[in-house]
């Protein structure tokens, strides 16, 4: 089964796969500019309480995303 970012847990650690199609172009270029490539490790810090945003850290960037975007997001 298919793992995204929206699914990772708090305090859990994984590794970036790819970015599908359906997300934001614009937000995915931001990203990639922040560290978010292929292979990048992402540690998930908390998720609010209703699920959104998700907080996480990649490359010393402390970041937030909603939902939507982070299931555009594969992780293994």
């Amino acid at each position: 089964m298919m793992k995204t970012l929206k699914d990772t847990k708090p305090g859990e650690t994984v590794t970036l796969v790819k970015y599908h199609d359906t997300g934001d172009v614009d937000l995915r270029r931001h990203l990639l500019g922040m560290g978010f490539v292929k292979g990048a490790k992402i540690t998930v810090k908390k998720v609010a309480t209703l699920g959104d945003p998700i907080e996480m850290s990649v490359k010393g960037y402390d970041v937030c995303l909603r939902k939507e975007e982070a299931e555009n997001i594969e992780v293994e």
